[in-house]
């Protein structure tokens, strides 16, 4: 399997969905364990998030969580679990094939619970964005874009808006519920940095082309997922501002 592969966002990948598919409404529990550890994290993303729009003055609408096994049909196309989790505007839903979360400690080094929710805390993060119009500013910008390049800089800065709004979770995640316990973050920044575009092209290709970066390199995803981190502001993940 290509790492590169791994945390592409609604990649096309051909072939029939696979029957093996539940969808999760916020609060619900699924029958696994890795699923039940995914509805919590998820509750847990909707507990915060609606608190940070209410300050706001804002209303927010919560995510659907659809876990599947092999292949799956979104309304961005098909999934696999060769894409890894993905998260899909047009149906607000996050997409988590569980044994993403087995690759994530066997094969990037980047084992523990506090890992994974960071995973899932990231796709959640794109749902904010999509909630709050990066998303379809995003696209229309790559649209315009007048090089394949400035494409990939505008993922890689929404991609690294995410993982900052994962850090945003977990800072208010820990201080309403004391979520956080001794080694968590390590956790949660050694798998940012796993699955950063530069040692992921060094695993697949043995070379890192950084014109050619989606999600940022391991240094820009732990400094962002850090950013929120400690400040708790989402206001401080405005990637596109700098």
């Amino acid at each position: 399997q290509d790492p590169l592969a791994l945390l592409q966002v609604a990649e096309q990948v051909q072939g029939p969905p696979s029957a093996a598919v539940e969808e999760v409404a916020p609060g619900a529990a699924p029958a696994d364990e890795l699923g039940k550890f995914a509805s919590v994290v998820l509750a847990s993303t909707e507990d915060v998030w609606s608190k940070v729009f209410t300050q706001a003055g804002q209303t927010y609408r919560p995510p659907k969580l659809q876990i599947y096994t092999g292949r799956v049909q979104s309304a961005c196309g098909m999934g696999s679990s060769a894409v890894g989790p993905f998260y899909c505007p047009p149906d607000e839903r996050v997409y988590l094939d569980l044994s993403f979360f087995d690759d994530l400690e066997r094969r990037f080094g980047a084992p523990g619970d506090f890992a994974s929710a960071y995973v899932i805390a990231h796709e959640v993060g794109h749902h904010v964005q999509n909630l709050l119009g990066y998303s379809d500013r995003v696209t229309a910008a790559q649209q315009r874009a007048s090089s394949q390049e400035e494409a990939n800089e505008l993922s890689v800065r929404l991609e690294l808006m995410a993982d900052c709004f994962a850090g945003v979770w977990a800072f208010h995640a820990h201080q309403d519920a004391q979520l956080l316990e001794a080694g968590d973050i390590e956790e949660g920044l050694r798998a940012a940095a796993a699955i950063g575009d530069d040692r992921l092209q060094k695993m697949s290709t043995g070379y890192v082309q950084p014109e050619s970066f989606t999600h940022g390199s391991s240094e820009q995803r732990v400094a962002w997922l850090k950013r929120g981190l400690e400040s708790g502001n989402p206001d401080a993940c405005d990637a596109f501002a700098r």
